[in-house]
């Protein structure tokens, strides 16, 4: 059995921390918290599952306060959440016989990050983490702002998630005030840097600033492959909504120089045919979607509907209006198949199967 250390980083976590800290506080052997600025009842709260709470000032650098927990940490190996994190009881039990039975030889482990889960505990987004790493290693978390951990050695991917519950909307300008402040100081950005800012003046809706810097992002040969896949999505979404839509399927094209076409990418050129009214067209391409099997071992952005229900809901859609209801039907049924309670394709099920009877 291995010992781990949970670390975390919080700021003016009142309603989240205690939910997140009691999925996990059995699971692990120490618990370190390191609050930057907390003025609500953040670090009350979090003595009821620990005495090592430390106060760390904030320097508008996040890998500087990771990089401090992770050195508070005296256990085998270390484990990080954020307060806005939840172990789900079938994950707890994966977390604890992977706690059991680990091989020490093994310098990370992956988990999935669930990201924007429903009303009915599906995800949009699920992402691979390095989540638990070995204290020996003294792995460096690196990015001023959307940080990650470098990571070398064996690797084990889990499967293991780790569920992401978001208490509020976050419209603070913080990351993008970070960006912009590294850039008046002159600093350098990384390939990675230049995407992630991209992301933040997109999110804010600087849509052409945000255009000018994906591209000097695709432009670097040593960028990770499924940052530029995403940056091309992400630059699909400016184009989109400043309605150049030639643009937009130029782009969509690009993202299959760097891999073979993913479903989320041809989800997306169904969309734009299907809003022409090229119904065919648009079958092919949600067809080539429905087709598809995501790696997973890939650390990419895994778009859930895309490769799953999402193909099927459309070629329902595109069948529909061809006047071929037995198609309709049956991708209609394929898409109830992921998501059996959604009301949207309980109807639509009637409405076909009445369609068919009326041929009869």
């Amino acid at each position: 059995m291995i010992t781990i250390s949970l670390c975390m980083i919080v700021k003016d976590e009142e309603n989240s921390i205690a939910r997140c800290l009691e999925s996990v506080h059995d699971l692990v052997d120490e618990i370190i918290i390191v609050d930057t600025g907390s003025v609500d009842q953040t670090k009350h709260i979090a003595r009821h599952y620990t005495e090592q709470i430390y106060d760390f000032k904030w320097v508008d650098d996040f890998s500087s306060a990771r990089n401090y927990s992770f050195k508070l940490a005296t256990k085998q190996y270390i484990m990080w959440l954020d307060a806005d994190d939840v172990i789900s009881k079938p994950n707890r039990k994966l977390l604890k016989q992977l706690k059991d039975h680990l091989d020490p030889v093994v310098n990370s482990v992956t988990m999935r990050y669930l990201v924007n889960i429903d009303k009915s505990g599906n995800p949009s987004f699920i992402i691979k983490r390095n989540r638990l790493v070995k204290s020996s290693c003294q792995f460096k978390w690196k990015g001023a702002v959307h940080e990650y951990l470098e990571v070398s050695g064996p690797i084990l991917h889990s499967d293991i998630s780790i569920h992401h519950f978001k208490n509020k909307t976050d419209n603070s300008t913080r990351n993008l005030q970070i960006y912009e402040k590294q850039i008046n100081k002159g600093t350098v950005f990384s390939p990675r840097d230049l995407f992630y800012y991209a992301n933040e003046l997109r999110r804010h809706n600087e849509l052409h600033k945000a255009i000018k810097y994906y591209t000097l992002f695709l432009n670097h040969k040593v960028a990770w492959k499924e940052d530029k896949i995403a940056s091309c999505g992400r630059l699909a979404d400016c184009y989109h909504l400043l309605d150049d839509q030639e643009k937009e399927r130029e782009i969509i094209y690009k993202s299959f120089e760097y891999d073979s076409p993913r479903a989320d990418f041809c989800c997306r050129l169904g969309n734009l045919f299907l809003g022409k009214n090229q119904v065919n067209e648009a079958i092919y391409w949600y067809k080539y979607a429905s087709r598809l099997t995501w790696d997973k071992n890939c650390m990419g952005f895994y778009h859930v509907p895309s490769w799953t229900w999402l193909p099927h809901t459309k070629l329902s859609i595109c069948y529909y209006k061809k006047g071929d209801f037995k198609k309709a039907y049956k991708h209609n049924k394929l898409a109830l198949e992921y998501l059996p309670y959604d009301s949207g394709l309980i109807n639509n099920q009637k409405l076909i199967k009445n369609k068919l009877k009326n041929l009869t």
